[in-house]
């Protein structure tokens, strides 16, 4: 079973480096030479890591001492206890969030442009049912005020009520026989050969040329030559799969690509009158296929036929009763040929409806499934989460970037952010968009990196580079539990 047409969709590569610290640290070590160097190296590795978290240690920590306020479970205890006034709550949430979208960031989450989400949905994969937010269930006052004050390009239309930031890109398969679905496919491309046939389908027509020509992410005809720096991932969906009766009962692969990271923000709205809900609500989800991205919406509603779907069951039983009227009224009656049409007719609508309860069983079996298996943490779990991220991404960061300054000698920024990438990909068979800028601002924060006179960046000598850093607070504590034994 062939695929008729290719569907390719292009992201932006992102500067998440998607190898793991101690695999990074322990390859770019065995690279060096000489095994006292080997010990130098790997001393300073721990002494960058000790230095980035205590960096980072009073922010996070300020971080967590606000979500404590607005956690939706324990935080109106805490409000309480504190007996601050509306206005001084408004200003703790709104730097609550100042902190958290600086660490998102830095984690290198991105938030969900509504072209990025227009290209996730253009497609179907295990979902098949259309999911709505219940917005009346949503605060609508919180993130507004927030992005009146913090201006972000290409928000989404939904940014006033829950945000969704997404990272990473993975690809997502199945392999299943699809009865329904290839059922499913074939009425409708009958159902779109009728409406071609009498030319009724000339009234969407217009409509959905315009959705693709609006679509310049998504290209059939997309090669690697054109956007070299873009990740390219394929769609391998039902609709474009050469599927007959014959291959009807075959099993097939379909292939969507997912979102390896997504956290979704909101406040519920307010139940009680008088009384202003506070709590923030951070879900923390891993590979959600991107035509499946409804399942991480907050306070979704219960799903229902669609208008199409009531549409197609109005305009069957019009014409099997026209056909019906229309029989009876000939001379020659065939009750064979009545039989048919009505049997054609409420086989259709029958279809429909047994469609839909197969969606709504799958749809319950991915919610399930997305509470156990998909959604990683919420609130502090997720915080702490993204707190990591942050040291594990800038770490592996300072090291590589130090690592061919050590190894390759002078380079200008533009040279060292390309040297970079290239070991990456050469040593780790992984592509990124490397953040040379920060990784060149610690270096320099540290002093183990500087500029000479014609602006090109160097690095001092690995023993050079310890003494400058310095015996950090945790080797202080690792060396005295060891003269204690471990005590």
């Amino acid at each position: 079973m062939s695929s008729t047409k290719k569907e390719v969709i292009r992201l932006e590569r992102e500067a998440v480096i998607p190898v793991l610290k101690p695999r990074i640290i322990m390859h770019l070590t065995n690279l060096i030479e000489h095994h006292t160097d080997r010990t130098e190296f790997l001393k300073l590795c721990k002494r960058v890591e000790y230095t980035i978290r205590a960096w980072y240690l009073l922010q996070f920590e300020d971080l967590m001492q606000l979500y404590s306020l607005f956690d939706p479970v324990h935080g109106s205890q805490r409000l309480e206890q504190q007996s601050l006034s509306e206005q001084e709550i408004d200003v703790l949430e709104q730097n609550f969030l100042t902190y958290m979208f600086r660490v998102m960031e830095k984690s290198n989450f991105k938030i969900c442009s509504n072209e990025e989400i227009d290209i996730a949905q253009s497609g179907k994969y295990l979902l098949n049912l259309p999911i709505k937010v219940d917005e009346s269930k949503i605060d609508k006052n919180l993130l507004k005020r927030y992005f009146e004050e913090h201006h972000h390009d290409d928000l989404p239309d939904f940014a006033d009520k829950y945000v969704i930031f997404r990272r990473g890109i993975g690809i997502d398969k199945t392999t299943d026989y699809f009865i329904m679905e290839k059922l499913d496919m074939i009425i409708s491309r009958l159902w779109a050969g009728i409406m071609r046939i009498t030319r009724l389908g000339k009234l969407f027509s217009k409509k959905s040329n315009v959705r693709i020509k609006n679509d310049p992410k998504k290209d059939d005809d997309v090669t690697k030559e054109e956007l070299p720096e873009d990740l390219v991932v394929e769609r391998v969906r039902i609709e474009n799969l050469d599927i007959s009766l014959r291959n009807l009962a075959s099993k097939i692969t379909i292939q969507e690509p997912t979102f390896d990271r997504i956290i979704v923000v909101y406040r519920r709205a307010s139940t009680k009158k008088g009384e202003k809900e506070r709590g923030i609500h951070v879900k923390h989800f891993k590979n959600i296929p991107m035509a499946d991205m409804e399942l991480v919406l907050p306070e979704k509603k219960n799903p229902s036929l669609t208008p199409m779907d009531w549409v197609k069951f109005l305009i069957s039983a019009v014409v099997g009763l026209v056909a019906v009227v229309g029989s009876v009224e000939t001379p020659q009656a065939d009750f064979w040929v009545m039989f048919a049409v009505l049997s054609t007719v409420v086989g259709y609508c029958a279809k429909i409806y047994l469609t839909f309860q197969a969606n709504m069983v799958a749809y319950q079996n991915l919610i399930t499934q997305s509470m156990y298996d998909k959604q990683l943490d919420s609130g502090k779990g997720t915080l702490l989460h993204l707190c990591d991220d942050v040291i594990q991404q800038e770490v592996k960061e300072v090291i590589l970037c130090f690592f061919i300054l050590m190894e390759q000698g002078k380079a200008t920024l533009q040279d060292l952010d390309v040297r970079c990438e290239e070991l990456i990909e050469e040593e780790f068979d992984a592509k990124c968009n490397f953040d040379v800028h920060d990784a060149v601002h610690k270096l320099e924060k540290m002093g183990i990196v500087a500029r000479d006179s014609i602006g090109r960046y160097y690095c001092v000598g690995l023993k050079r580079a310890n003494e400058i850093i310095g015996t950090t607070t945790e080797e202080h504590i690792l060396r005295t539990a060891q003269e204690h034994g471990g005590s």
